[in-house]
């Protein structure tokens, strides 16, 4: 009989004013499955006093996907997209993609001036 390992929790800081956020967010939450049960999905409007008490400001995490682990360790960007992605058997494959030395700095880039752009449209980038 195989047992199956138990996930330790995560908890995603995200936009949850962002529609793209929330989509990406339903999406996830659809292709996980029971895996899902692991994830917590924070708005970072309703955890601003967290994200300061863990050393995060607000506004930086606006600015880029954040998640803690259930040990406290904190991940950023490309590097917490990975950490969630590598937990849904499909999305595995962009996990390691993602990854790769020569790929995450040009993804990294990319997601950075994606952010800035939608959030100076939405009238909403941190000064």
């Amino acid at each position: 009989m195989s047992q199956k390992r138990a996930l330790t929790q995560l908890y995603v800081y995200y936009d949850g004013a962002c529609p793209i956020c929330r989509r990406d967010r339903a999406r996830y939450e659809q292709w996980a499955g029971e895996t899902g049960d692991s994830v917590t999905w924070c708005d970072l409007s309703e955890y601003g006093e967290h994200l300061h008490a863990i050393g995060v400001d607000p506004d930086v995490a606006l600015l880029s996907l954040h998640l803690e682990d259930a040990e406290g360790r904190l991940y950023e960007g490309i590097d917490a997209y990975v950490l969630l992605m590598k937990r849904v058997p499909r999305l595995r494959p962009a996990a390691f993609a993602m990854a790769l030395p020569g790929v995450k700095p040009v993804l990294t880039a990319v997601y950075k001036r994606w952010v800035r752009r939608r959030l100076a449209r939405e009238g909403r980038l941190p000064s």
